[in-house]
């Protein structure tokens, strides 16, 4: 069959909805409200030579960091991963992100003339509440990788088609809640079943050499896309530096210098004069920076071009090693995947903004706001572990307002419904509600943010991670910055405690957590004092 561009739709879109798939299954099939409410997973497709070829518009801060698991799973078994292998890992320094993201990689295969021939890989990466470490939830203000949880480095979780329950046993007795752990994965397993089995379908259908070649079209085609997108933004030479409010371990803002060169159809992305490695959980292991400028670059791009690996090819990335944004082992990266990969965005759009400042849109909220509650439901006698990232501010457009109390960039997961919330977990949500007036003010608005106050019904220990607390989200083009966000323990419902950015702390039943998100930055100067009327 000759690639053209009926066929490459045709491929595209049977890719696509393997990986659509695979998250179908493992949503519908998952334990604990992280996966199954919030939807905090990822699922892809490879091909032989491990590129990324398709993906589900699951998490960005997920899929751009996918490719280095897969990479890290192969040079592991250099014999190659047979028929029925699955390979698990978590290890941050050998393609994982943050320790509560587990990734599963498996190979597909076709039988041709009696022997077995590969297609390609399909992976999947889900964000466990808990595995261990010395702070429920995994995600502690920690100085070294060891405090955060249980490491997986690439391991076989199957071999042949049978589950090593052993691995299993492992993982799930280093987690405060095993049940859910041996739960999410197993839908991962199963997640993984059906992206091999509907791979195999397709190269069954369609014949290997045909989809083989349909793989490498669809990265050449957003080679092509991204090399003319590219090719429209000026040549020139595009700087920025922004900062992180602190590491969790000191007040010491935290620099991350970018310098962003277009010539011709290529783009270089250089990090140097970033800060050096922090003693605290900040950094973000160069997978997740890898991650970040690739989901920079598809905003750039536009959605005609196939989100897979062939948008990096005219990109060169430049992470100084033992840098923030590239540590060297064993440094903490807890809030490196969630925190700093946000900044890496906002750094990178706001070059971009001065090469494109009629197309990029003003600083969103820049954070994930995560929350990390643990502790013993008291009322049925067992552990639980509850995980949240909270919307905000999303920042004006050139040509509309922010849109108000949502996900932005680097993370794109679901809010847990205050039903399931309160049906899990000891907790009683007091309040959810966007954040009036924190958007700032320009021709078009920044969106608002949002409060969510948390009240405990037993006692809990609690870790928040968020920035923006010291910095504010800037506006574009003499738009007005939008709010700082602030993190208050309302001890008792009532006496106010001023939280920092980065806190683990101990609370009694009846504290409420209220947690108010930034708000987006806003776009050009305001015309007429601000009072003129916003779609919000």
């Amino acid at each position: 069959m000759p690639v053209d561009a009926i066929s490459l739709e045709v491929f595209k879109n049977m890719f696509i909805s393997v990986s659509e798939e695979m998250g179908v299954a493992l949503q519908r099939t998952s334990y604990s409200t992280n996966m199954k409410e919030r939807q905090d997973f990822s699922c892809a497709l490879f091909n032989p030579a491990a590129e990324m070829v398709a993906q589900a518009a699951h998490q960005p801060v997920h899929l751009g960091a996918m490719p280095a698991s897969v990479q890290a799973a192969l040079q592991t078994f250099p014999q190659g991963l047979r028929a029925g292998d699955i390979v698990i890992l978590n290890d941050p320094y050998m393609g994982g992100s943050h320790l509560p993201d587990i990734t599963l990689v498996a190979p597909a295969y076709v039988e041709i003339d009696g022997a077995r021939e590969l297609i390609g890989y399909v992976s999947n990466r889900g964000h466990h509440s808990d595995v261990g470490g010395m702070a429920p939830g995994s995600m502690p203000l920690s100085t070294e990788l060891y405090q955060e949880g249980l490491i997986i480095p690439p391991l076989k979780l199957s071999r042949g088609g049978r589950i090593n329950q052993e691995v299993v046993s492992l993982i799930c007795r280093n987690s405060r809640t095993p049940d859910d752990r041996r739960g999410d994965l197993a839908a991962q397993i199963a997640s993984i079943r059906v992206g091999d089995k509907r791979l195999t379908e397709i190269a069954q259908r369609y014949g290997l050499a045909d989809t083989h070649e349909h793989m490498d079209a669809l990265l050449d085609y957003s080679e092509r896309l991204t090399r003319r997108a590219i090719t429209q933004i000026p040549d020139g030479v595009y700087e920025v530096t922004d900062y992180m409010d602190d590491d969790g371990q000191s007040e010491e803002p935290v620099m991350i210098h970018v310098t962003v060169t277009v010539a011709g159809d290529r783009m270089a992305i250089d990090f140097t004069g970033t800060a050096a490695q922090r003693p605290g959980c900040i950094n973000a292991p160069r997978a997740v920076t890898v991650s970040a400028s690739l989901y920079v670059v598809r905003c750039v791009v536009g959605n005609e071009a196939p989100a897979n690996q062939g948008c990096l090819r005219p990109v060169d990335i430049i992470t100084p090693s033992g840098s923030l944004v590239d540590p060297l082992p064993q440094r903490g990266v807890a809030g490196g995947n969630v925190e700093t990969s946000q900044r890496i965005t906002d750094v990178l759009l706001s070059a971009m903004s001065q090469a494109l400042p009629d197309r990029i849109p003003a600083s969103s909220q820049g954070t994930m706001n995560n929350m990390i509650i643990g502790g013993h439901d008291i009322s049925r006698d067992r552990p639980y572990v509850y995980y949240e990232t909270i919307g905000g501010g999303m920042g004006a457009r050139p040509d509309k307002d922010g849109i108000s109390g949502i996900h932005t960039h680097m993370t794109n997961t679901m809010n847990t419904p205050v039903e399931a919330l309160e049906f899990a977990f000891p907790l009683r949500l007091r309040r959810y509600a966007l954040r009036r007036g924190s958007g700032g003010d320009g021709l078009h608005r920044g969106g608002d943010g949002l409060v969510r106050d948390v009240e405990f019904l037993s006692p809990a220990r609690v870790t928040v991670l968020s920035e923006r607390r010291r910095f504010s989200p800037p506006g574009y083009h003499g738009g007005h910055h939008g709010e700082r966000g602030e993190n208050v323990l309302l001890k008792g419902g009532y006496e106010e405690v001023r939280l920092a950015g980065k806190e683990t702390l101990d609370v009694d039943a009846g504290d409420i957590l209220s947690i108010r998100t930034p708000g987006g930055g806003g776009w050009g100067a305001p015309t007429d004092g601000g009072d003129h009327d916003h779609q919000h």
